[in-house]
This record gives C-alpha cells, structure tokens and sequence, in this order.
C-alpha cells in the first residue's frame, strides 16, 4: 500500500515538473527556429532560409536545422547548397527520415534517380514497418520514371 501511495506521489509530481516545463517561453533560438517553419509553412523560402543559415551555423549541432535549411534551399532551386545541408543534416543524424527523404527529392529533381534510391533504400532499414517518409519518396520515384 505504501509503495502504491509512493508511485501516485511520485507520479504527481514528474507530472507538475513536465507540465511546468512545457509553458516556459521559448528561448530566442526556439523562437527563431519557429520562426523559418512559420516561413515554411508559407512557402517563403527566402525568409526561411534567411532565418535558417544563421540559426544553423549558431546551432551546429541541430540536424533538424540543416535539414530544414536544406528543403528551404531546394524549394529555391538551389539544389547543390541544399545537398550540402542535408548531407550536415545525415552526418549529425545519420538515421533523420526527413533529411533522407528530402535529399532523395533533391536528387530527383536533379535526375539522379539512383541517389534517391539509395536513401530509399536507407529509409527502408531505418523504417521497420514503413514510414511516411519511405512511402513519400518510393510514390516520388515511380512518379519519376
């Protein structure tokens, strides 16, 4: 019964910690990461990559920064500096499904059809049962054909 009442208390209290936690503020790297999404969902590829190449090079170790950087820079067409990005994006997280997904579209939209299927490929070993990211590129491969 004791140890029951000391799981409740327990819980109670990870529970008001994790909540407290969540309704902080943002810092302003948040803020600003937020911010090139908010220009993404827009499709305002330059303010979001002009917000992501600084936000990146401050946050070196931000995978899904790089990534972002990437697609933002893909949707301006500028398909070498976006491969750069997602290539820092798979270094620092070599299993990120975005970033493999993205620079599989990159390597499409360059006709380099067996480049996309190498991170399709890599997609499905990193995707036990599928994922959105395999089922996205595969159906962006066959469309390609």
């Amino acid at each position: 019964m004791y140890i029951l009442r000391f799981l409740l208390a327990a819980s109670l209290f990870l529970s008001t910690i994790v909540f407290a936690a969540d309704t902080s503020p943002p810092s302003p790297k948040d803020a600003e990461l937020e911010k090139a999404k908010a220009a993404i969902a827009r499709k305002d590829w330059a303010t979001a990559q002009a917000v992501l190449e600084p936000y990146a090079a401050s946050n070196p170790k931000n995978a899904d920064a790089f990534n972002l950087l990437g697609y933002s820079l893909r949707n301006l067409k500028q398909y070498d500096e976006s491969l750069v990005a997602y290539k820092q994006a798979l270094t620092l997280d070599p299993k990120h499904r975005g970033a493999h997904e993205y620079i599989g579209i990159a390597y499409i939209q360059m006709g380099q059809l067996d480049k996309a299927k190498e991170h399709l490929a890599s997609l499905d070993k990193i995707c036990a049962f599928s994922c959105e990211e395999y089922r996205d590129l595969k159906k962006a491969i066959a469309e390609a054909k």
